[in-house]
């Protein structure tokens, strides 16, 4: 179906810095001039592809047409939808309400347009996360408060009340955005950390002061990674990186400092960490956490 292929083709666009029109005729078994006129309908639908020839040619999104390439919400996701079947709709869309169960079956969200803004869009996650990730949804759908064990990046295991506010998903990991009972303050919470959820019957108002809560932002982060480090580098950080012949330059945005703590710890001494200060500081607390405990 030629919507599914118009949908797939965006989806990589939007997760990949480049591709090319035979990588993308050999994925979708079509001939490379198929993949020309497909992209066309795509850019007639406002998205717009910059196209590259040469050595390294190729397509892409233009720079800045969505805030982040890596992750997006379900209203981002089903404005694409509607801008390819309005295209689409000239050519005929009798199989559309099996391409709708295809996509709901992978986020159910999708169609439920008042979660839009409540769960950022990935196909991805284990059973063990979805467990806690379709009670929390309902938590968030329903305004009811949770209770759970929490487990954060030192060890420490503490008891959590919270009003949950939205789910975040951030290079790889689920989060949960929400105002902590416990701690009076407002918390993100990595999903794989919870445990023993309990959704509660008793329900809580949005205050107006957190609908859009400063954690979403993120933290800017600005890495500098040794040139062995390379493979690597690309995988994780695909279109963030500048490779400046002596060594690459990584800048990114991650949703926890305690995330952004445990992947450049996982480099060792590959990285240097140039902004934000902060940052830095907190590393080497950690570093002599871990070190007192040989010390000890």
């Amino acid at each position: 179906m030629r919507l599914d292929r118009l949908l797939g083709i965006t989806m990589t666009l939007l997760t990949k810095k480049r591709v090319t029109a035979t990588e993308l005729a050999s994925r979708y078994e079509v001939s490379v001039r198929t993949i020309y006129r497909d992209i066309d309908l795509i850019s007639q639908s406002g998205i717009p592809v910059a196209s590259f020839s040469g050595t390294d040619g190729g397509f892409e999104l233009l720079s800045g047409y969505f805030l982040t390439k890596q992750h997006f919400t379900i209203e981002d996701f089903s404005m694409i939808y509607h801008l390819l079947k309005g295209v689409e709709g000239a050519v005929g869309g009798a199989k559309y309400t099996a391409l709708l169960n295809k996509l709901s079956t992978l986020q159910p969200a999708l169609l439920n347009s008042e979660r839009q803004d409540k769960i950022t869009f990935d196909i991805s996650a284990s059973d063990e996360q979805k467990a806690i990730i379709l009670p929390l949804l309902e938590a968030i759908d329903q305004l009811n408060k949770v209770v759970f064990t929490y487990t954060d990046a030192s060890g420490q295991v503490s008891e959590r009340k919270v009003e949950p506010l939205n789910l975040l998903w951030e290079q790889g990991s689920w989060y949960m955005n929400g105002y902590c009972l416990s701690r009076k303050d407002k918390r993100l919470f990595r999903v794989s950390r919870i445990d023993n959820l309990n959704v509660l019957e008793e329900h809580f108002h949005r205050r107006s002061e957190y609908k859009r809560p400063k954690q979403e932002r993120g933290i800017d982060v600005h890495l500098r990674f040794d040139l062995t480090a390379c493979p690597r580098v690309f995988e994780q950080f695909p279109g963030k990186f500048t490779n400046h012949g002596a060594f690459i330059d990584v800048q990114t945005i991650f949703y926890s400092r305690e995330y952004a703590v445990s992947v450049i710890l996982s480099y060792g001494e590959k990285v240097e960490i140039i902004s934000p200060d902060y940052l830095q500081d907190e590393l080497l607390q950690q570093i002599n956490h871990v070190q007192n405990i040989y010390l000890d």
